[in-house]
């Protein structure tokens, strides 16, 4: 095809010569300046939070009555973590050694519980599995709200009533339905010849779930675990119907209570949230390696 030309015959000018793929490339660049630009803002009301709780924490109240974010003049100290671990009406330190003989049973016991279930359901020829595997859903869809009055009446039938065994049978019971069909989908991804290899071997069901599927899913085990802990540990509403004895409330409980009727200590406050955070943080960058592994296994089936 000729090329065009200009009304004397000539070819026009390069300037006005349509260039091939500069549209597109503004386009990328226009759609990648706006994801980034997205992304720092949703960072940045993330983390803006957590920045105002941290200054908040190492400054005395004085510096805060106008906000955190005035620092002049800037006063940093560990004064106020002091003070929230050992504090006469709420000792966060005890609050802490509390969650955690929650948080440990309330982690291990539905992981062993849930997995087991998880595989007897998917490897099961029963008719009753795909009944048992419709209860399991359907009680995802119970909030928490709805069974307070009935879990509370049972618990203090059972005189399990400020007791941390209670406590950790109410978070066993909310965790295994999700933790069901966590580690199902997640053991549908395994390779089943492994299985077959070991039962021809001579191995037990509970043999090959103990030293083939476990080693294999310790991914699901590791980002099951982080998330559970991470609820448990965070949970007020069980245990504020399920504990109410001084001596036993969790960490949670007792930040609340760290408020004066006509005066609040913003770093104290503050303190006792650094605190309690803390350990969930140090829970997911522990586990991390795992965690990405095991939701990317949930997600394969």
């Amino acid at each position: 095809m000729p090329a065009p030309r200009t009304p004397d015959g000539g070819r026009p000018p390069a300037a006005s010569r349509p260039r091939r793929g500069v549209r597109p490339l503004r386009r990328r660049a226009v759609g990648s300046l706006l994801r980034h630009g997205v992304a720092w803002a949703l960072g940045l009301i993330w983390v803006i939070p957590f920045a105002g709780v941290a200054m908040s924490a190492l400054r005395p109240q004085e510096e805060l009555l106008h906000g955190w974010w005035h620092l002049q003049p800037l006063t940093l100290s560990v004064d106020n973590f002091t003070r929230a671990l050992d504090h006469p009406t709420a000792a966060i330190g005890q609050g802490l050694w509390n969650s955690l003989l929650v948080a440990i049973p309330g982690t291990l016991l539905p992981l062993l519980l849930g997995s087991l279930a998880a595989y007897g359901l998917l490897r099961s020829r029963s008719r009753a599995r795909r009944p048992l595997l419709l209860a399991v859903v359907l009680l995802l869809a119970v909030p928490q709200q709805m069974v307070a009055v009935p879990l509370f009446r049972m618990m203090r039938d059972a005189g399990l009533i400020n007791s941390r065994t209670g406590l950790v049978l109410a978070h066993t019971a909310w965790a295994l339905p999700w933790m069901i069909m966590f580690f199902r989908n997640y053991f549908a991804t395994l390779p089943r010849e492994v299985e077959e290899a070991a039962l021809l071997d001579g191995a037990s069901r509970w043999q090959v779930f103990v030293r083939v599927i476990l080693p294999m899913s310790l991914p699901a085990l590791a980002s099951a675990a982080a998330l559970q802990s991470t609820w448990v540990w965070n949970d007020f509403f069980l245990a504020l119907i399920l504990i109410y004895r001084p001596d036993l409330l969790v960490a949670t409980q007792r930040i609340p209570l760290l408020r004066g009727q006509f005066h609040v200590d913003w770093g104290l406050l503050s303190a006792a949230s650094v605190l309690v955070m803390a350990v969930p943080v140090l829970v997911f960058a522990l586990l991390q390696r795992y965690y990405v592994k095991g939701l990317v296994g949930w997600t394969l089936k």
